[in-house]
């Protein structure tokens, strides 16, 4: 069953501290900044603007997700058994100002870095990320954010972060697409297993609202399924690739222990450290050997 919501003031520092790093999105922005380190790595020589665009994917992954948790209308619903969306409400300015604070670092390093020249190539990759939560487009008389199309979100998201921790590393060395197109497949598949994962940890709120994932639609063990192919081919990808045999073995495996044991009755931690921690295994294990 969800671990219920405890009283901050009952919580130990160790206990207060990991949530903020979790539900204020601090280690999935550095799960977005290692992946983007790991990609700049396997293109050396990594030179100083690669340096700066890790600072940059954390600031905008940090800027964009705590945008999301900050929305008014997230803060109006119930948070239940969920301790997360409880830490959450209860921070939501520190939130907003986390934000504030995200968006001046990214700004300040996309002038100083030039990456206004590429605007064309990006305002879609920002467009997405944003229109991804907020209901700004109108479809069938109401007002809906791209993650009410069904079964779109988990798509938009995989083909988000792969875009960013790919892509821009591939614009940043002025690598053609061609080049990059299987480690964007292989990240964009590893993603998408993840993201479904998350589907499952919201099922029954997404079946309530009546916003189609494929849990909603094929139910938990079809999802799963689903999940797996994803991870499967996400490995494929990685042997042709020529990843590190260790690497892709240990973040399978994981992956794989994660997607089987999902389901929504598991506690905030199970989600938030576990499933986004996936994404660290790579570059970690690479970076250590």
């Amino acid at each position: 069953m969800p671990t219920p919501s405890v009283p901050a003031s009952r919580l130990s520092w160790p206990r207060r501290g990991l949530d903020a790093v979790l539900f204020s999105s601090v280690w999935l922005s550095a799960a977005a900044a290692a992946q983007t380190a790991y990609s700049l790595h396997l293109w050396p020589p990594l030179h100083a603007a690669g340096y700066r665009l890790v600072l940059l994917v954390f600031a905008a992954t940090l800027l964009v997700y705590n945008l999301d948790a900050a929305l008014p209308f997230k803060h109006r619903q119930p948070a239940g058994t969920s301790g997360r969306k409880a830490w959450q409400q209860r921070h939501r300015r520190g939130l907003a100002l986390l934000a504030a604070g995200a968006a001046l670092v990214s700004g300040g390093l996309f002038l100083a870095d030039g990456w206004w020249r590429y605007l064309p190539q990006l305002l879609p990759l920002a467009a997405l990320a944003l229109l991804y939560s907020w209901p700004l487009l109108r479809w069938r008389g109401q007002r809906r954010a791209l993650r009410e199309v069904p079964l779109l979100k988990v798509f938009l998201i995989a083909g988000v972060w792969s875009l960013v921790t790919v892509g821009l590393p591939a614009l940043l060395l002025r690598h053609p697409v061609a080049a990059v197109a299987g480690l964007l497949a292989l990240r964009f598949c590893l993603v998408l297993a993840l993201a479904i994962v998350f589907d499952i940890r919201d099922l029954s709120r997404d079946r309530a609202a009546g916003t189609p994932t494929f849990p909603v639609v094929l139910g938990l063990r079809g999802a799963k399924a689903v999940a797996l192919a994803f991870l499967g081919a996400a490995m494929g990808l990685g042997v042709a690739w020529g990843l590190p045999t260790l690497g892709l073995l240990l973040t399978g495996l994981l992956a794989a222990v994660v997607i089987v044991l999902a389901d929504e009755r598991r506690d905030d931690y199970f989600f938030a450290l576990l499933a986004d921690g996936v994404l660290l295994v790579p570059p970690v294990l690479y970076f250590l050997s």
